[in-house]
């Protein structure tokens, strides 16, 4: 029951979060660059999480599902990512809407590759 609570905590704060940022950068029918900054730096910080919670254990278990599922699983958006990149493409915006696709995947994945390399070079 504690991990469930933890993850709707944690979920109800990634959302917000994300909320924020999309107010902070509105698309308005342009590149969505908050969803992309939120895919990012949420990548990045699953990285650097999974290293420190999973493989070294250095925090204590209900963490976890708190920051990992909860936070990170609401704040990065891949239903949001999706629309925007449909909306782009209605929108004859083909150029960002490839754009979005392109710096979305491997920005995020790079990301995340960076926080598990930065983690363990922290944690060793």
């Amino acid at each position: 029951m504690n991990h469930l609570i933890a993850v709707a905590f944690g979920g109800a704060l990634g959302a917000l979060l994300r909320y924020l940022l999309q107010t902070a950068l509105p698309s308005s029918g342009k590149f969505p660059l908050a969803i992309l900054i939120a895919n990012v730096l949420g990548s990045f910080a699953m990285g650097v999480l999974f290293v420190l919670l999973q493989e070294k254990s250095l925090f204590a278990d209900w963490l976890r599902p708190l920051l990992m599922v909860g936070l990170l699983g609401a704040f990065t958006t891949y239903s949001t990512f999706s629309l925007d990149t449909i909306r782009l493409l209605e929108a004859g915006q083909l150029t960002n809407a490839l754009s979005n696709i392109v710096l979305s995947v491997v920005l995020a994945i790079g990301a995340a590759y960076a926080g598990m390399t930065l983690a363990r070079m922290i944690s060793q």
